[in-house]
């Protein structure tokens, strides 16, 4: 409770006056969730606790708002939506968002997790080849605690009626219920469906198509996480003793040797603008899976033939079964005997490569490689989940030259059991395809001639930490009160570029062909 300020004449109203608004200022910096330790360890993974583990890897499946895009592709206005980052999409109306990084508390269930891609909303093109619709969502991000957790991404969106271009980083746009799930203990963490809600942050970054309150699409998400690298105190190890040297040793103590693997697989959807150029209006064509491989819609799965893992030296090697095979205009090309091997921290996916157009094979081509990291399997299971991974030389050459050596292709999915009772993810590995929304109801839908909103002052959307840390005292000194809403970044990295401009998608109900370059035919 605030002292009362006195009323025994002026002087000692003042005076009282003063040292209110200092318990105040006082109160507001030793609460302020700006300056906790969460956030120092966000920005520096190092130190995280001993009981917090590292994001590395995993998936968000997201579809805004299934109205949205109805009402988006639709004849009013008669826009569309393009990809960016890497982004997928996975069934009819889910945007996927790869690449998981941050922390993790199985004490707790706290997570902090942001994903990378982004989706460009446009409609309602005007005569200056501008859209009075232009909406792009980018880089989400989760923080969770408790039953709760909001998500947060990069939002660049224009107004209605005004024109004027609003843009801010890591904007709350959503709360996520995710009411009796648990996320305490586990190390691979997996929510599908949980209920969305728009806030008001989210409402004018959404350029007031909606309000706040509004229930936006269920999204599933998954996590992997892995123990922080140990810093170390800097004093000289002590040598390996031969476990010859004492017979009394436990062989539990003892280093994972090699051994052969039980039961692996790895997941790869090769590039998604490749896949959309196969089906596309040029190529024409389809892609057939053979010899075991397994489609998991935006991604194909190579089953175990037979390899070893060593995580004593950081080594790994296997061959897998199945084939992938597209075909359409002047296209004819198989990917088959897949097979990943990991040294030094580096992993490479090769395969035989056969292009039936040129008439030419070639066998164990090194495609694309990934970063691997330090291979501890977990229960008998190493997954590295939606990793990176960039084409190599012989890998553009694979692909006639359509995409140039170090562009990134689709995340990577590796996962390697060592024993029996080790389970793989599943296909996909959410578990299950998300449970697709209620149908729409009419009156969701946007006016085709939106009266515009007043924008908030500033016309952004953007709330820097530090200026809401000032923004948080000024307020409270001036108000003896104001209510902080803390807004912790999922990713230990420096802030997200600003979201790349896509070309303008065209006005269908499909998704416009992509941003990036249209492959040759």
């Amino acid at each position: 409770m605030l002292p009362r300020v006195p009323s025994e004449g002026p002087a000692a109203m003042r005076r009282g006056a003063l040292s209110t608004l200092l318990f105040v200022l006082a109160l507001t910096l030793l609460t302020c969730p700006f300056g906790s330790a969460g956030t120092a360890r966000a920005a520096h993974p190092e130190r995280l606790p001993a009981t917090e583990r590292q994001v590395a890897g995993g998936r968000l499946d997201w579809g805004v708002k299934t109205s949205f895009q109805t009402y988006v592709t639709g004849p009013i206005a008669n826009g569309g939506w393009s990809l960016t980052g890497g982004a997928s999409t996975v069934g009819e109306s889910q945007f996927r968002f790869h690449s998981a990084t941050g922390d993790y508390d199985p004490d707790t269930g706290t997570l902090n997790a942001g994903y990378s891609g982004g989706v460009h909303f446009v409609g309602h093109r005007k005569d200056d080849g501008s859209h009075e619709l232009d909406l792009v969502i980018s880089n989400p991000s989760l923080s969770i605690s408790g039953g709760t957790g909001t998500l947060h991404a990069d939002m660049r969106s224009r107004e209605r009626g005004t024109g004027r271009v609003s843009e801010g980083s890591q904007v709350p746009l959503a709360t996520v219920d995710l009411s009796g799930v648990d996320l305490r203990g586990g190390t691979q963490i997996a929510v599908t469906g949980a209920p969305t809600t728009l806030t008001e942050r989210g409402a004018t970054a959404f350029a007031g198509y909606y309000q706040a309150g509004d229930p936006l699409d269920p999204l599933s998400f998954t996590a992997d996480s892995q123990a922080p690298a140990d810093p170390g105190d800097g004093r000289e190890e002590e040598p390996e003793r031969d476990p010859a040297d004492d017979p009394e040793e436990n062989e539990a103590d003892r280093p994972e040797e090699a051994g052969a693997l039980v039961d692996a697989a790895v997941d790869w959807g090769v590039r998604r603008t490749f896949r959309e150029y196969v089906t596309g209006p040029v190529a024409e064509g389809a892609w057939e899976l053979t010899d075991g491989a397994q489609d998991g819609g935006a991604l194909f799965r190579f089953p175990l033939a037979e390899g070893v893992l060593d995580p004593e030296n950081g080594t790994a090697e296997a061959e897998f079964e199945g084939a992938v095979h597209f075909a359409g205009n002047d296209l004819d090309l198989t990917l088959s005997a897949v097979r990943v091997e990991v040294a030094d921290g580096t992993g490479t996916l090769r395969a035989n490569v056969d292009d039936g157009v040129a008439g030419t094979r070639a066998e164990d081509q090194p495609l694309v490689t990934f970063p691997a990291g330090k291979l501890a399997p977990e229960d008998g299971l190493l997954v590295l989940a939606e990793v990176p991974a960039a084409l190599t030389e012989e890998g553009a050459s694979a692909f006639a030259g359509l995409y140039p050596e170090g562009t990134e292709m689709d995340p990577l999915t590796l996962a390697l059991a060592v024993t029996g009772d080790a389970e793989l993810p599943p296909l996909p590995d959410l578990g299950a395809e998300p449970t697709a929304p209620a149908a729409p109801a009419a009156d969701e839908e946007p006016t085709a001639d939106p009266e515009p909103e007043a924008a908030p002052d500033g016309g952004g959307v953007g709330f820097p930490t530090s200026l809401a840390i000032g923004a948080g005292a000024l307020l409270a000194l001036a108000a003896a009160a104001y209510p902080l809403i803390r807004r912790r970044r999922a990713t230990p990295t420096a802030e997200p570029a600003e979201p790349t401009e896509p070309p303008v998608p065209t006005a269908s109900s499909t998704p416009p062909a992509n941003e990036e370059e249209t492959p040759r035919s």
